[in-house]
């Protein structure tokens, strides 16, 4: 049951790059764009992350607000702002176009969810319950570790569901902010507007939840989560409008007669 969340994951956001190639524009040089960008941003984190985090966790407290603005800059300078930089440099020797915004933000959330976060948990998973499955000592060792640091494998049916139902939304809030920050960074990047990026960068601050989870619950930290993501996708279709409707043309694959 629990390898369904990273399957379905991984389907809805692999579909809706192929659904924008087939009826809107995706074009392949995206992917590799929203590769480099995403990459590197996820590299930095963890250049950054390693030799700081337990020291910045142990000042400030696991849940606390400094804690939280440690997370969110990161988001904020490195996935908003290196998703900038990448975009720039693409418009700069003609690779992107405004047209390519909408892709640019998907590609974005691919990496993310159908990549690192759906592929390898997959394959995690699939690794862990094949090793349990087994009659070795092998998988009663793998279990007593697992039952002590994830005892959330073994729910029942009942309480799984919840949690791969929680688990899809959290995905599903990942694909609508990563487009929206997408989107804005390629439309500030190709129409020179300084505005879009300043309303993009904000909302990589949504990582300044995380180490508030706890306290919040699950259910009540991934409704907020994704209605802040929804709120960005809003925001970022209202604040474009008048330059989407007069400046960026409509993908050929969309047109109607």
């Amino acid at each position: 049951m629990f390898i369904l969340q990273p399957v379905v994951v991984i389907l809805v956001s692999s579909g809706l790059v192929v659904y924008w190639h087939y009826k809107r524009c995706f074009r392949g040089i995206v992917l590799v764009y929203t590769l480099v960008a995403y990459a590197s941003a996820i590299a930095l984190k963890y250049v950054v992350q390693i030799p700081t985090a337990s020291a910045v966790i142990s000042y400030f407290g696991a849940q606390s607000v400094g804690v939280g603005v440690y997370y969110g800059l990161q988001t904020v300078f490195f996935e908003v702002g290196l998703a900038f930089l990448v975009a720039r440099y693409a418009v700069s020797h003609n690779s992107l176009e405004g047209k390519d915004a909408e892709a640019f933000g998907l590609g974005l959330g691919f990496w993310e969810n159908a990549v690192l976060l759906g592929l390898l948990s997959l394959f995690d998973l699939v690794v862990i319950y094949s090793v349990l499955s087994s009659n070795t000592p092998l998988a009663q060792t793998v279990y007593n570790q697992l039952i002590k640091s994830d005892p959330g494998l073994f729910s029942p049916p009942s309480q799984a569901i919840a949690s791969v139902a929680l688990g899809i939304v959290e995905r599903i809030s990942s694909m609508l902010i990563h487009f929206s920050w997408g989107y804005l960074c390629v439309m500030a990047a190709y129409f020179r507007k300084r505005k879009y990026l300043m309303i993009a960068l904000p909302m990589g601050f949504v990582d300044f939840l995380v180490p508030f989870a706890p306290a919040l619950g699950t259910t009540v930290f991934e409704a907020l989560v994704f209605a802040i993501s929804v709120t960005s996708v809003a925001v970022t279709w209202l604040a474009t409008d008048e330059q989407r409707r007069t400046s960026v043309p409509e993908p050929d694959g969309f047109k109607t007669n």
